[in-house]
């Protein structure tokens, strides 16, 4: 891990992913703060993630075969320069309080076609900057990085939009794009792999599928994270959370801020904590993660202070990074150098395509049968799907990975 920090293009990649991502963190706060203001309503901000997560699933096939062709810095420094014009915008229309909820609806398709090349491309990347052999510790140091910056955004956001507003948030994540946008073009190009694997680069979208479909472990994986996407995260997101302080625990959004600042901050000590697990003892660890996530949804239910709420979601966010990183190690040992990009799309689209579904399934039914009870529920789901769908992988989560299977023993696209 310390030799990953050292001087070279994957340590100016992670300082410059922690100030973006910091800013990111910073305007997601902001931004269910105001849409929390505009309507009372879960499902219609369920709705603005609903047209993120769609246009996500749209474009995610295209943008993890371009990963693949094309150069993946081009890719992210404009999925970048994208961002910038949408924060701007969004920061502008808050300021001169000319936002409305489908401004925000609008804006997240926009942000979704930007996910759908921006994901495969960052996620196939880091594996390129570091050597085979530090896969598992370059992603966990990436991903303690990005939950890290949980910590910091929304603390700076909940005191910027108490000093100065709402749109002093968006307009800071416009500025930290920039900090991202120099690493990249500091990065070097990819190596050129050999004739057949540049080939294999070339070839559809199909035949990432076909290799997710060929290897158990991998679509195991898949599973886990659409469950957490469909019934945990709307609990910790802005589809919820927002309405769940003001409405449930009948705070504001300097508690608000932080709430996800503990959440930040448990998601980073899981994030770390991936450095520790050995490779013998992924299922356990795995296994109690998934029981800790469904028990600390399921106290956020019950919950009636800020103190009960910010242990329950401590809890969560500890375990829940801990299996996304865990489940992203494990996908990227596993996925073939040409066919990388690919593979993350599709691992990707079961938490970024699948954000729709969790976005108004969980929120929709809040509104039907109360907040509380609808959390009491997702929690009680997905604890029992879970753990089944750990079960199915049994052992092989542990294996080390195999040499690429032809494509002969691929299985047919569906």
């Amino acid at each position: 891990m310390l030799a990953l920090l050292h001087a070279g293009p994957f340590r100016r990649y992670i300082i410059g992913s922690l100030i973006s991502d910091s800013g990111t963190w910073m305007q997601w706060m902001a931004q269910g703060y105001v849409m929390s203001t505009l309507t009372d309503s879960a499902f219609m901000i369920g709705l603005a993630t609903f047209a993120t997560g769609v246009a996500t699933i749209i474009f995610t096939p295209i943008g993890g075969s371009a990963a693949d062709r094309s150069d993946k810095r081009k890719i992210l420094i404009a999925t970048q320069v994208a961002q910038i014009v949408f924060a701007v915008a969004l920061g502008w229309l808050v300021q001169t309080h000319q936002i409305h909820m489908w401004h925000m609806i609008v804006f997240g398709s926009l942000l979704g076609i930007a996910i759908g090349f921006e994901m495969p491309a960052i996620s196939a990347l880091v594996p390129e900057l570091v050597k085979r052999e530090e896969i598992a510790s370059a992603v966990a140091l990436d991903r303690s990085v990005f939950h890290g910056s949980r910590l910091i955004g929304p603390s700076i956001a909940g005191i910027l939009v108490g000093w100065w507003g709402a749109a002093s948030a968006f307009f800071s994540n416009a500025i930290s794009f920039v900090a991202l946008i120099i690493a990249l073009v500091s990065l070097p190009k990819r190596p050129i792999g050999t004739a057949e694997e540049e080939a294999q680069r070339q070839t559809g979208f199909g035949d990432g599928i076909r290799y997710v479909r060929s290897n158990r472990i991998i679509i195991s994986m898949i599973m886990l994270i659409a469950l957490n996407t469909i019934f945990i995260f709307p609990a910790i997101s802005p589809a919820m959370l927002p309405l769940y302080v003001r409405n449930i625990l009948h705070l504001g959004p300097r508690e608000l801020g932080w709430l996800m600042a503990v959440s930040g901050t448990g998601a980073f000590f899981g994030a770390v904590g991936l450095l520790t697990v050995e490779r013998e003892r992924r299922l356990k660890f795995m296994s109690f993660n998934v029981i800790a996530i469904a028990a600390g949804v399921f106290c956020m239910s019950q919950s009636h202070s800020f103190l009960a709420a910010a242990l329950a979601m401590g809890l969560v966010a500890i375990a829940l990074s801990m299996n996304f990183g865990l489940a992203n190690t494990i996908v990227q040992e596993h996925a073939p150098p040409a066919l990388r990009g690919r593979v993350s799309a599709v691992f990707g689209m079961s938490f970024f395509g699948l954000m729709p579904i969790g976005g108004l399934v969980v929120p929709g039914v809040s509104d039907l049968i109360g907040m509380r009870t609808a959390l009491a529920v997702a929690s009680v789901i997905y604890g029992i799907a879970a753990v089944y769908v750990l079960s199915m992988a049994g052992r092989h989560v542990c294996d080390r990975p195999e040499a690429p299977i032809s494509e002969s023993e691929m299985a047919p696209v569906a």
